[in-house]
């Protein structure tokens, strides 16, 4: 070796000299500092929850269905996020509405918009706006008739008619049968609609979007 005489012993000062010159990445690195380390990880979670909390509150918000109008499509005790940063409601959309009407949250969805001329017709099964039926994939049974809706809007035997206001929309349940809806509780103005839902958390069998 370079560090040893003829003799085979080390001399003390080359070892020293090789010491010094060792680079910096083979020399001890200091002992981690778990305080700091935990305090990093708690700074880093507080930050997630943080920003988590803005995007649910400016964005999105998690809803609990109650009862089964939507069924089918939803069912009771689902669990949905909800959007409704600059919404609009729009036809076929699933709406959540603050209804005073109920005085409690509701879940329904958008048959017609201000301007829409809707017809529900007991006799065919059918909803139509502006004259065009609507998709019924969705719709739980056929319609019947209760007798609880508004007779003003009674146009003939199973018949009913409505003309959407300006700001109003028209909504119905899935479960035609088993839902009070604009039928029963009236146009339901934009300004009550507190957003879309679009997607389900729970249960996590049905996990996924929602239309």
């Amino acid at each position: 070796m370079d560090n040893e005489n003829k003799f085979g012993e080390v001399n003390e000062e080359d070892v020293k000299l090789a010491s010094e010159a060792a680079p910096e990445d083979i020399k001890e690195k200091p002992p981690v500092d778990l305080k700091n380390e935990i305090l990093e990880w708690c700074e880093s979670f507080v930050f997630a929850m943080f920003i988590v909390i803005l995007i649910f509150t400016f964005f999105f918000r998690i809803v609990k269905v109650e009862g089964e109008s939507m069924t089918d499509t939803l069912q009771d005790k689902d669990r949905l996020i909800m959007t409704h940063l600059n919404y609009t409601p729009e036809k076929d959309d699933i709406v959540v509405i603050n209804s005073t009407f109920l005085n409690k949250t509701i879940i329904k969805r958008v048959i017609g918009t201000e301007g829409d001329h809707v017809t529900v017709d007991y006799n065919s099964n059918t909803v139509t706006v502006n004259g065009e039926k609507i998709a019924d994939e969705h719709i739980k049974e056929v319609m019947f008739d209760t007798g609880l809706f508004d007779p003003s809007y009674k146009t003939s035997e199973g018949v009913y008619e409505y003309d959407v206001p300006e700001d109003y929309i028209f909504v119905m349940g899935d479960n035609r049968n088993g839902s009070k809806d604009s039928r029963y509780i009236g146009f339901v103005e934009e300004d009550s609609v507190l957003g879309k839902a679009v997607f389900r958390l729970f249960p996590f069998n049905a996990f996924g979007s929602v239309d």
